[in-house]
């Protein structure tokens, strides 16, 4: 459904339990997580969302999109569905989303999943960014999009899955979030920087490091664990920049067994 905030949203899972509002990547659609709802839905209420701009929600129409107006949109969606506090488990734009939440209002974070996110932007994330934002002006959406696995999964799974990759291809065209869009969400990602405010952010965060990102260095991941005063690091030994596609039950496991310690889950 879509709501006066503008956001495309699905409830899935338990009836009771701990919230968790599920937040995609630089794609932004929530149905990026759907290989996760029968594992997590077990134990907790799981909210799907297209961030705005993506998916089924409405345009994205701020020229100037910092990364806290993801983090607000989050809020936003909090609100509109009925939650004091919830657990924001992250991808990539959904972590710097979460991350920037807890900065602005950590009352309303019970806790934060960082799946392969960053505190500060490193050169190599920039130079990848920059690849794809080249292959997008030369190629358009489609060639973006049969670029876009290299950076997201390890190599030996691509190659396993070309068939499925290649079937997916069409779709993914026709739900693209738009030239502009994408470049104004790249653009506040690239932007995005905490690393001085990360002693003051107290929210329980899980850190999901793959080893094996070639799109976020892992070593962002471990400026993170330093830095955060409550922070617990999973590492993740092989799986891409989206590991938790490429790897759900390892990654469902260090999820919900990080989620038992929680005090307010």
């Amino acid at each position: 459904m879509t709501g006066p905030s503008g956001l495309y949203w699905e409830a899935h899972g338990a009836k009771e339990g701990p919230a968790l509002i599920l937040s995609a990547g630089l794609g932004g659609h929530g149905a990026y997580w759907k290989p996760h709802i029968e594992a997590l839905g077990q134990k907790a209420r799981i909210f799907l969302y297209d961030h705005r701009g993506t998916g089924h929600s409405e345009p994205e129409t701020r020229d100037g999109l910092l990364a806290d107006g993801l983090g607000e949109d989050i809020e936003r969606l909090m609100d509109e569905i009925g939650l004091d506090k919830a657990v924001v488990v992250g991808h990539a734009a959904g972590a710097i989303a979460a991350l920037a939440l807890a900065r602005r209002a950590p009352e309303r974070l019970s806790g934060i999943v960082s799946v392969n996110g960053w505190a500060r932007t490193d050169a190599h994330f920039r130079r990848c960014i920059a690849m794809r934002m080249a292959v997008l002006e030369a190629g358009g959406p489609e060639a973006y999009l049969r670029a876009q696995p290299v950076f997201l999964f390890p190599p030996v799974w691509v190659s396993s899955h070309d068939a499925d990759l290649d079937a997916q291809l069409p779709k993914q065209v026709a739900e693209f979030q738009g030239e502009a869009t994408l470049r104004r969400r790249a653009h506040a990602l690239l932007n995005f920087d905490i690393l001085d405010d990360l002693p003051t952010i107290a929210t329980p965060t899980l850190v999901v490091a793959a080893d094996d990102d070639m799109l976020v260095p892992s070593a962002c991941s471990e400026v993170l664990m330093r830095g955060l005063p409550h922070a617990t690091l999973a590492r993740m030994p092989w799986g891409g920049h989206a590991c938790n596609i490429t790897c759900p039950e390892a990654f469902n496991r260090a999820v919900l067994d990080w989620l038992a310690t929680l005090p307010d889950a």
